[in-house]
């Protein structure tokens, strides 16, 4: 168990900005994993578990309490037929060229999301019209307080719109066993491709970001609200809505984690004003004493 107190969270978010954790904790597998969820539950100290830090912000004030990361030691990939069972920790491009050499077709939509498989399954991610439920055919868990481990089929999980059964129970996800099917590796690779162009062409990667700052709003495109709003190109600080895709929020000058918070406000009050419509934020910000 890697375990580091007092630890600057601006070096394992996508945002590369934020304050401390007192604590992370960093198990090597699965019982690891088990012990530390059990202590921390046993305790009652306050935690949260987080994956590759993509989706993540901690407040400048920092978070009172443990973040346990699902990391690289839950980063194996196996290919079974037109099955891969992946570590919680792989990151997606990882799992998405693994899939691509075993010639299975599914996964092509995920190549460019920067995040951890568990994330993924956590938030049931998404791009280009998929969504991780549409792959997934069981996830592997550990419960909330570290008691038990346990399988649970995708159509237990309350998979929708970026939400599944996980924010409600807490347990934590150390794999996924995805369900694809057999093609051509030249087709995926041309599809791959194709994404990655659009991607590039469409949103700022080369700038710290967590991807899609707002969720979706029914009957809407967060992106087109916040740039009908002449948004596009504001400041907070160090803080950016992209010029290139108004959806996303930059760190694009030694941004703090409150330039990037008072951005999101300033977005949602001035969308709300103007079309009577909530951004809701998809990245989850954290801290002070808790979630």
């Amino acid at each position: 168990m890697i375990v580091i107190k007092n630890c600057d969270m601006s070096q394992y978010t996508s945002f590369k900005a934020g304050g401390k954790a007192d604590v992370l904790m960093m198990p090597e597998h699965v019982s690891e994993l088990r012990e530390a969820l059990a202590q921390l539950s046993e305790s009652q100290s306050a935690y949260m578990v987080m994956g590759n830090g993509s989706n993540i912000l901690v407040r400048d004030s920092g978070y009172v309490g443990t973040i346990v990361k699902v990391g690289e030691a839950f980063s194996h990939i196996t290919v079974d037929g037109d099955e891969l069972t992946v570590g919680a920790g792989a990151l997606m491009p990882t799992v998405a060229k693994m899939a691509m050499e075993a010639g299975l077709v599914g996964f092509e939509f995920a190549s460019g999301i920067p995040g951890s498989i568990g994330g993924a399954v956590f938030m049931n991610a998404g791009a280009y019209g998929s969504e991780m439920k549409d792959i997934i055919q069981s996830v592997h868990l550990v419960s909330k307080d570290g008691s038990k481990e346990f399988t649970m089929r995708a159509d237990d999980m309350a998979f929708s719109y970026r939400h599944s059964i996980l924010y409600e129970t807490g347990d934590v996800v150390t794999g996924v066993t995805l369900k694809l099917r057999q093609g051509s590796i030249e087709e995926i690779k041309e599809k791959t491709r194709e994404l990655t162009k659009l991607r590039n062409e469409k949103q700022p990667v080369s700038l710290p970001s967590a991807g899609s700052f707002f969720k979706r709003p029914d009957g809407y495109f967060a992106g087109k609200l916040i740039e009908d709003a002449g948004l596009k190109g504001l400041s907070v600080g160090g803080a950016k809505v992209s010029e290139l895709h108004a959806g996303f929020i930059v760190n694009d000058k030694n941004a703090t984690a409150t330039d990037i918070i008072d951005l999101m406000h300033l977005v949602q009050h001035t969308v709300y004003d103007q079309f009577g419509v909530n951004l809701e934020p998809e990245v989850r910000i954290i801290g002070d004493h808790g979630v």
